[in-house]
């Protein structure tokens, strides 16, 4: 079994490992990434990974950015988001946009080995005390653009967030090594599968990945 454990705190990257070894087995392949730009190169040589657990904020990844990126580059991969942030919206926001188990920071051993156990199994998982508290919280992105969202390529996602980031076309197409005119296409399709008029609008739909200020 391979997993990939990323989180920019090495004590607790390391705590994480010793804790998935006393679960999965002497047997797993256990690999460590501090930032979203590590998890790229990790999946792209084992394709094959069971699992990612992912903090929800580390560098590259802010709020649900990295989640949402790595379901649509890797839709076959569960993401167990793994955080210190227990609020039942966030929670709530994390599996509505994919994740497959959310494990606040502060559970005990058993509670990894059951979410774990729960998504090999092909289900979701959050502590079950929290679930009438996460059932009832209020939606921070409505169902129609986390659907929409869905929609997009890995290169139409690249894209969008390089848009919300404030890049022109051509400063796009130059990161990502493709012509301009590519850009210009992924951007139409963009904003058609979006249902949106204009770029800056799609920058705007983008930041609603993003954990609202007083969240943070």
């Amino acid at each position: 079994m391979i997993a990939i454990i990323a989180d920019d705190h090495p004590l607790f990257r390391i705590a994480l490992s010793q804790a998935c070894a006393a679960i999965l087995g002497k047997d797993a392949l256990l690999l460590q990434a501090q930032t979203m730009a590590q998890i790229w190169p990790l999946l792209r040589q084992h394709p094959d990974t069971h699992f990612i657990f992912l903090d929800l904020k580390m560098p590259g990844s802010d709020g649900f950015t990295g989640l949402t990126a790595l379901r649509t580059e890797y839709p076959d991969v569960p993401v167990v988001m793994v955080s210190a942030e227990e609020d039942p919206v966030i929670i709530k926001q994390a599996l509505a946009l994919g994740a497959a188990a959310y494990i606040p920071k502060s559970a005990p051993l058993e509670l990894l080995s059951e979410a774990i156990n729960a998504v090999t199994n092909g289900d979701t998982w959050l502590p079950p005390e929290m679930a009438d508290d996460v059932k009832n919280a209020r939606v921070l992105i409505d169902n129609d653009f986390a659907q929409r969202l869905e929609q997009l390529t890995p290169q139409q996602f690249r894209v969008l967030k390089m848009i919300a980031d404030g890049l022109l076309n051509k400063q796009i197409a130059y990161e990502m090594n493709v012509q301009e005119t590519t850009i210009k296409q992924h951007v139409s399709a963009i904003l058609r599968k979006l249902n949106v008029n204009n770029r800056t609008l799609a920058g705007i739909l983008f930041e609603k990945l993003k954990l609202p200020e007083q969240m943070e």
